[in-house]
């Protein structure tokens, strides 16, 4: 009830309404995410109240999980990964007329999985929290690890460009001061690098800058053609076949929200797979079915509400909004984890409270103003990317008015562009420059409880368990494809004979669409 009444004061309430109004808008835009939209914020926030910040924060967050699935029913461009499976039904449903329905569903379902998974973050982050507490720092270190290692052995399409991401996050993060022996770190000699990169910088760099970089790249000048939407209304058969993908997807959307490397991807594959077995109309998926839109678009925002769990009560982000968030913590001299809530309960509860309070607004702004969202899209790019550009380096400037800012600016958003040209995954780069120092910090304490001995890393029963965990994680692919080749040798090149002699042009004709597709991608257009 605290909570309540700090985030229902006129001045928050406008900041969570600017947050959701802004964070639909950059979910509507192809290629600009709610991480970009919260990093290019960050430094203008220095002079804000920290829990005003936070709220304006989450709206974004929010309204950028809801305007993704704008462009995915519009367009057939999902706006991020987590709505890809928005755009199979959702396009077909607007193609046929029926645009209004799919937003609708959208909107409704978005709602109530957001007010269901925030009603589950208040129930189960004290919980996590009275168990981290009793957690010592080998523990700690271990989960630490075990967060890293999954969120980048599961992102990508490769485990090396995975890790090799996450090794450069990491020593990033060791640019500076040594905390123990005040020796200087890769600095080169460069004294602006002894305070260590500005996170924010970094953020900026690697998702504003190297996004629009990978955009301009890829640009396409002629404004994409959307389909006309009416005010969006449900019938009584489409509520009917709506409420219960609501609910489910949202059973799946939070825990795997909560989950290290969980993410909303899974659970909206995992929805709409469900949906299309349990539909008494399973003829009409993949001709514009109102349930793979209602489940999906439930999962996707419920993993918003569970993405906050463990950021919160452990201080571990799960995404690269969340650890853009945590980010602006650390910026504040707010140190996340366990203690967050003791230390800083009006905060924590302020922002719960304001979770509840943007979704309701998201559903009222977002009802009535679909067919607005839908003109955005009709920005010419050139002037959109050149706009972010101007104030990314605005943003970084005015960090510490340090010219060097400037090009450390360049510098790593030119690296944020190679990783999306050789397709190194962004998220596990932020996580290691911001969950680095942290694990390093938990892996001293660890030493010096031991006396130096290595031991000391698994002294504690749930440290020798998370890294079974993760040993049986990073083995268990190499286990599957070792006996899949066993088992499937022969066969294979019996098959791999067969195909090439009967499908020979029709191999040809399959792989050039996907590499077309790969190269729109930064420009948000899925030609395939």
């Amino acid at each position: 009830m605290g909570g309540f009444a700090s985030a229902l004061t006129p001045i928050n309430l406008l900041f969570a309404f600017a947050g959701v109004l802004l964070g639909t808008a950059v979910g509507v835009l192809p290629g600009i995410g709610p991480a970009m939209a919260v990093a290019l914020l960050l430094p203008l926030t220095f002079g804000m109240e920290t829990s005003s910040a936070l709220i304006m924060f989450a709206g974004i967050y929010y309204g950028g999980m809801y305007g993704g699935s704008t462009t995915s029913i519009l367009l057939n461009t999902p706006g991020e990964s987590a709505t890809v499976i928005t755009a199979i039904e959702g396009h077909k449903m607007a193609k046929a007329g029926r645009a209004a329905q799919a937003l609708a569903t959208a909107a409704i379902g978005s709602f109530v999985a957001g007010t269901i998974g925030t009603a589950l973050l208040v129930t189960v982050a004290p919980i996590v929290v009275k168990f981290a507490v009793t957690l010592g720092a080998p523990s700690y270190f271990a989960i630490m690890v075990l967060a890293l290692v999954t969120v980048t052995a599961v992102l990508g399409s490769s485990k090396i460009r995975g890790f090799a991401a996450l090794g450069l996050g990491l020593a990033i993060g060791l640019v500076g001061m040594d905390p123990v022996s005040g020796q200087s770190r890769l600095t080169f000699g460069f004294a602006p690098l002894v305070d260590g990169m500005d996170i924010v910088v970094v953020a900026v760099a690697i998702f504003a800058i190297g996004e629009a970089l990978w955009i301009a790249a890829h640009l396409r000048t002629s404004p994409a053609r959307t389909i006309p939407v009416g005010a969006p209304w449900m019938g009584k058969e489409d509520w009917k076949r709506s409420w219960k993908p609501w609910l489910r997807g949202t059973a799946y959307g939070f825990p795997f929200g909560a989950l290290p490397a969980g993410g909303a991807e899974v659970p909206t594959f995992l929805s709409y797979v469900t949906e299309k077995k349990l539909s008494k109309h399973p003829e009409e998926f993949g001709h514009g079915a109102i349930e793979g839109v209602a489940g999906p678009e439930a999962a996707n925002n419920a993993s918003a509400a569970g993405t906050l769990t463990p950021m919160l009560a452990l201080g571990l982000p799960t995404n690269a909004t969340a650890a853009v968030m945590l980010a602006f913590l650390t910026m504040k001299g707010i140190q996340p984890g366990p203690l967050l809530f003791e230390n800083e309960p009006d905060l924590v509860w302020a922002l719960i409270a304001s979770l509840f309070i943007g979704n309701t607004l998201l559903l009222l702004i977002n009802l009535p103003l679909a067919p607005l969202w839908a003109k955005l899209l009709k920005i010419p790019r050139p002037y959109l990317y050149a706009g972010i550009l101007f104030f990314a380096t605005l943003g970084a400037f005015s960090v510490n008015m340090q010219v060097a800012d400037l090009w450390l600016l360049l510098i790593i958003g030119l690296l944020g562009f190679a990783l999306r040209r050789f397709g190194l995954p962004v998220l596990p780069l932020i996580l290691g420059v911001i969950i680095g120092p942290m694990a390093e910090e938990q892996l001293r304490k660890t030493f010096q409880l031991s006396a130096g001995k290595v031991s000391g890393l698994w002294s504690e029963p749930l440290a020798v368990g998370i890294y079974v965990l993760i040993a049986f994680l990073l083995l268990l692919p190499v286990l599957i494809s070792i006996i899949r080749r066993k088992r499937g040798t022969g066969s294979d090149v019996a098959v791999a004979l067969l195909g090439e002699n009967a499908a020979g042009g029709d191999q040809t004709e399959l792989a050039e669409p996907a590499h077309r597709n790969e190269h729109s991608h930064g420009a948000g257009r899925n030609e395939s």
